[in-house]
């Protein structure tokens, strides 16, 4: 560095004279290469751009950002904008893209790594709501075909078939299905339809029509979708259960009179139920007789061998009575 030094006094003197020499050339030549100069000041001037760039670039992250639009709304990493379909396509791939990648993230390090060992780590997921529709309708001549809406399965991703294998789950297969308070929909329920009640849900359970969805997604039938008021894209937990007690009794209200006009109704009903693989009190569900749908409150659930009132139980492979109460349209009518 004295060399650069003197490198440089040489230079400014050589700037100051009116005259310069070829000695004074030839010396800085000589200083320039006899010590390696060149590179010296190279790096000498590298470092001072660096470190210009460096101040540069802290200035402008210790500015204050502009506030937002007073029209603009912040999305929750788990959230999407409540009007997606109206935004461009290039932003709605943005929001889907950040909620995938949110719900990737929180399942790898709460659910997988978090886990004591394999099998814990496939039991639970955090996934997004999507409609099941007939495309998820089995083949003619399965057990569950014509009732992807009249029936409580679900299309659930591949990890949840590893999971009853690696739990050694016994039929039937059970999944609970609940909201996550302050994640779901931002904590908010959606509002129903005119008409509509909301059964105030915050959990139900089912079964699987199949294991083939989407990694992070699940496909409800509509009637879980209601029952817990969600909306498509919401995020809600998903794991698999074993300890849904086996249900003993259970009582229905019809929504319309019609249903028990149908004169082997409890035969209907009997044979419905067994596409449901549990029950939840409190929830709505439909059955389909004669290409007409009708629906059903779940009033009460009683479990086995005691009777005890329960919020879930399982109805397959179980001695269940079924009994009806007072239809819906008759209690509008009273009152």
């Amino acid at each position: 560095y004295v060399e650069v030094l003197e490198y440089l006094s040489i230079i400014c003197s050589s700037s100051s004279s009116s005259s310069s020499s070829v000695s004074a050339d030839y010396k800085i030549l000589n200083i320039l290469f006899r010590s390696g100069g060149i590179m010296m000041i190279l790096n000498l001037v590298s470092f001072i751009l660096l470190l210009a760039l460096s101040e540069l670039v802290s200035g402008s992250m210790s500015m204050k950002e502009a506030p937002l639009p007073a029209t603009s709304t912040v999305v929750q990493p788990f959230n999407i904008p409540s009007d997606l379909n109206s935004l461009s396509r290039w932003k709605q791939a943005k929001y889907l893209a950040n909620l995938e990648q949110s719900v990737e993230d929180y399942n790898a390090a709460e659910c997988i790594a978090s886990a004591e060992d394999y099998a814990t780590s496939l039991v639970r997921r955090w996934l997004i709501v999507m409609p099941l529709d007939e495309r998820f309708d089995p083949p003619m001549g399965s057990f569950s075909h014509g009732h992807v809406q009249t029936g409580d399965k679900m299309s659930l991703s591949r990890n949840f078939w590893d999971a009853i294998q690696k739990n050694n789950a016994e039929v039937p297969w059970l999944f609970e299905v609940s909201r996550i308070k302050g994640v779901t929909n931002n904590g908010e329920r959606v509002k129903m339809p005119i008409g509509m009640e909301d059964p105030g849900l915050d959990k139900v359970v089912g079964g699987a029509i199949d294991f083939r969805s989407p990694s992070n997604y699940v496909f409800l039938p509509r009637w879980m979708i209601v029952a817990l008021a969600l909306k498509p894209y919401d995020v809600v937990e998903v794991k698999l259960v074993k300890t849904t007690p086996p249900g003993s009794a259970v009582k229905l209200r019809p929504h319309s009179t019609e249903f028990t006009k149908i004169g082997n109704h409890q035969a209907v009903l009997e044979t419905e139920l067994k596409h449901y693989s549990a029950l939840v009190r409190g929830s709505t569900i439909p059955f389909d007789y004669n290409n007409k749908r009708y629906y059903f409150d779940v009033v009460d659930l009683r479990s086995a061998p005691r009777g005890e009132r329960v919020p879930m139980a399982k109805v397959q492979d179980c001695d269940i009575a079924a009994e009806f109460v007072r239809a819906k349209d008759q209690l509008k009518k009273r009152n």
